[in-house]
């Protein structure tokens, strides 16, 4: 009897142990199937980090190049800018050198001419400044109104732009002017003033106060 029993529990022994390794079996599959999964889980994500490593160089070398880019073009806008003063200082010169035989009379109403407007201005000169400056009427080569459209009533007149043949004879009008500062035609107060250029002007209002001490 008591081979037998003995005989039982080896076989329980034997069953106990299959099932046991039969269990730790399945449980290394899953183990292994889960360290698998983690695997190309891992996979994935470093093949993530590796497109999005490449990404950001590419992001780099593409930055790197505009830095380069935009440093070429604030070269070249310097330069640019560099020209256009130059050439800005160039036209302002030229302009006032074109100018420099002209002169404008302020406040002369408009629709005031007689004949010609050139011997009516030569004429008004003489008028104005008497015959012990200008003994006879002045050459002049043109004169106009400026450009503007005409003001309406009550509105300053437009000038009057007036170029001289000889520049001797326009620095003698604008030195007896400034003398004079205003001059009386048939009841309007007139100034003759130089022509300057647009440039030349807000130049020269930056000094207004100056100039006006220094006349003084």
């Amino acid at each position: 009897m008591a081979s037998k029993s003995a005989k039982g529990s080896k076989k329980e022994d034997a069953s106990l142990t299959l099932e046991a390794i039969t269990a730790l079996l399945q449980q290394h599959g899953e183990d292994l199937k889960s360290e698998l999964m983690l695997s190309s889980k891992l996979d994935q994500v470093r093949q993530t980090l590796e497109e999005q490593a490449e990404r950001v160089s590419s992001l780099e070398l593409a930055t790197e190049d505009v830095g380069q880019r935009v440093a070429s073009l604030e070269d070249l806008c310097a330069a640019l800018r560099e020209d256009n003063a130059k050439l800005k200082d160039k036209v302002t010169d030229l302009e006032s050198r074109s100018r420099r035989q002209n002169t404008r009379i302020l406040g002369l109403p408009e629709d005031t001419k007689s004949g010609r407007p050139t011997q009516f201005c030569s004429n008004l000169l003489c008028e104005l400044l008497g015959k012990e400056v200008l003994p006879t009427p002045p050459e002049l080569d043109r004169a106009h109104r400026s450009l503007a459209a005409k003001r309406p009533e009550g509105r300053p007149p437009r000038p009057v732009i007036l170029r001289l043949h000889r520049y001797l004879t326009k620095d003698l009008i604008i030195r007896e002017a400034r003398k004079r500062r205003t001059l009386d035609y048939k009841g309007a107060s007139l100034r003759i003033v130089e022509d300057y250029s647009s440039d030349v002007l807000a130049r020269r209002a930056e000094y207004k106060d100056t100039m006006a001490e220094l006349y003084r």
